[in-house]
């Protein structure tokens, strides 16, 4: 005890320590901030590229925080698990090749694609669902705010753990589709309705 308990005679209440499920990503977002080119209206030169060493910092910096994450991954890991810390790895791999050779602009996701992703209710959850890229299951989290992926119904991730992926890659990590549609172009005008309305002009 110490300070205000200890003058009055205060137990402190012991709370087990749990370790956060996941690293601090402050850095890696502010660094972000300085490549994002996904949201056009945040920057002022829509011709501008960042600077190489600012995305080899983001890629480098988001890999080093899923390194910890796989040193944190329990070690009584189910099959299921194991495979999650392997999908870990090849992230990982991914992401200091792109440290090492940095792409001239980050093709990642805008946030209004990350606000649109498809949350899975509490409810659809079962006991035993985990998270393919921390390993934890949903259910230890009180409030999980879990998404799932527009490529795979059954491809399901923490929002905290696939946000900072899809922010510099646009592709799902478990199958590596592209989750960005390209925009087709308008359909041509059906010639039939054209006459209609003209004999109405």
């Amino acid at each position: 005890m110490s300070g205000y308990e200890e003058e009055h005679n205060i137990a402190k209440e012991e709370k087990p320590e749990h370790p956060p499920r996941r690293p601090d990503l402050s850095t890696f977002f502010s660094t972000l901030e300085l490549v994002d080119t996904s949201d056009p209206q945040a920057h002022h030169n829509v011709h501008a590229l960042p600077e190489p060493e600012n995305v080899a910092a983001a890629f480098r910096l988001l890999a080093n925080a899923f390194e910890l994450m796989r040193g944190r991954a329990p070690e009584d890991q189910s099959r299921e698990g194991a495979a999650g810390n392997d999908l870990l790895a090849n992230m990982i791999e991914i992401l200091r090749q792109n440290a090492d050779d940095p792409p001239q602009e980050v093709k990642g996701v805008p946030n209004s694609f990350l606000d649109e992703l498809e949350r899975v209710p509490k409810k659809a959850l079962k006991k035993d669902d985990t998270c393919p890229i921390c390993v934890n299951p949903f259910l230890d989290d009180e409030y999980p705010l879990v998404v799932q992926l527009p490529c795979h119904e059954g491809h399901r991730f923490d929002l905290e753990c696939i946000a900072p992926w899809l922010k510099l890659n646009s592709t799902c990590p478990l199958d590596r589709k592209e989750l960005l549609k390209k925009k087709q172009p308008p359909p041509p005008p059906d010639h039939d309705e054209e006459e209609y309305d003209d004999m109405y002009a």
